[in-house]
């Protein structure tokens, strides 16, 4: 049975993905960003009048970075929820950064091959088989599982963001003593400042 995907490429690699889950294929734009600090996240960017996460995909997958080039497009996507424990029901919409997109092709599901067995890479995870176009290898992507609930999701980025934040400022106040200027402890300072004075007021005394 043929079905339709839409390639792209990455890192000279050639993916493809179920026209079907494909919403739409944007221009590159530089999507805003979040206080997240995952790299894999690029920020928010708008897509039909919807705010949606943008994935970059060459950071998903272990890849050097690479500055965005007029061929970089933003695949926007549309999977089913992926999260039992999420409220959200129906989609899920974000955006994937790719070097290049392609065309859309037809390949044979009786001829696709499964994801090679290599120990623990991310193939038998985010692969769903191999394929091939004029001798070139087509990589089909299981996206449905290429990425976490938290990383498509703008809402739980930014709310895990903040807790995060929470977090680093509680444990400097518990883990760092107040200094003053020059690095020294205060709560020693006033401690030496007291005796100091307690013994003055023993010298007056015996005066």
């Amino acid at each position: 049975m043929n079905k339709n995907y839409l390639t792209f490429t990455l890192n000279d690699s050639i993916y493809a993905i179920p026209v079907l889950q494909v919403r739409e294929v944007l221009d590159y734009q530089k999507p805003q960003e979040l206080p997240c600090p995952d790299p894999v996240v690029a920020g928010l960017i708008r897509s039909r009048g919807q705010s949606i996460s943008v994935i970059n995909l060459r950071q998903k997958f272990g890849f050097e970075f690479l500055e965005p080039t007029r061929d970089t497009r933003i695949v926007v996507v549309e999977i089913d929820s992926i999260s039992e424990n999420s409220n959200t029901e129906g989609q899920i919409v974000f955006g994937m950064i790719v070097d290049a997109v392609d065309e859309v092709v037809e390949l044979d599901s009786s001829k696709k091959e499964p994801p090679p067995e290599v120990g623990n890479s991310i193939a038998a995870e985010f692969i769903s088989g191999i394929g091939e176009i004029d001798n070139r290898f087509v990589i089909v992507l299981n996206i449905d599982k290429a990425l976490s609930f938290e990383e498509i999701n703008p809402t739980l980025l930014m709310e895990k963001s903040e807790e995060e934040s929470v977090e680093n400022i509680e444990d400097s106040d518990f883990d760092s003593p107040e200094t003053d200027s020059e690095g020294e402890n205060v709560e020693d300072s006033q401690e030496e400042q007291n005796q100091g004075l307690e013994d003055e007021n023993l010298s007056l005394e015996e005066e």
